[in-house]
């Protein structure tokens, strides 16, 4: 379940609840395939372009759990990302 979400130009925001058994990396995995699908199929010149230079999204992610941090702290600092400079 996606909680909270941001795009911005060079990076996305995910706030997401999955069941405990589930690991963040099977969960990165599954996002960056389903949609790069999505958008190669939406934007074939996106797909022309990846496939000769590897891939659409790059390795890296970072995940964190809530921990002692509220819900609505997370989605607030979110939904603040646009309006931050630096």
């Amino acid at each position: 379940e996606i909680k909270e979400m941001e795009i911005m130009p060079d990076h996305i925001h995910l706030f997401i609840s999955t069941k405990p058994t589930v690991s963040p990396t099977d969960v990165v995995r599954t996002l960056k395939s389903i949609s790069a699908r999505e958008l190669f199929n939406r934007f074939p010149k996106l797909k022309a372009f990846y496939g000769r230079a590897g891939s659409l999204w790059s390795k890296g992610y970072f995940a964190s759990t809530i921990g002692n941090v509220s819900e609505e702290t997370v989605k607030r600092y979110i939904q603040e990302q646009k309006t931050r400079t630096g």
